[in-house]
């Protein structure tokens, strides 16, 4: 039985990638609730925090997977760049 994959959207339209839906889970659920602690955090730091929390137990490549989850949270608008910031920082969007 093959898992379950998600195709990851990118902010800028470009093509997304396949991947399997419980890796984007977990990443994604880091992201989000790491986001909803400090509102708002460097790129940097929160891969840095990723590697330390996740690395013992994610079975692929932190921060990849970081970069990739990042930018389809950015593009479903749940997270966002804040501009002007360098090294660019998020924070989740506001919702309506």
């Amino acid at each position: 039985m093959s898992e379950t994959k998600i195709v990851t959207l990118h902010p800028s339209g470009k093509q997304g990638v396949n991947i399997l839906l419980r890796r984007y889970e977990v990443i994604k659920n880091f992201i989000l609730s790491t986001l909803k602690e400090s509102s708002e955090i460097s790129f940097y730091e929160l891969t840095d925090l990723a590697v330390k929390e996740l690395s013992e137990s994610f079975d692929g490549k932190v921060v990849w997977y970081m970069v990739t989850v990042k930018l389809d949270l950015e593009a479903r608008k749940l997270i966002e760049r804040i501009p002007k910031t360098s090294p660019h920082k998020l924070r989740l969007t506001k919702v309506p």
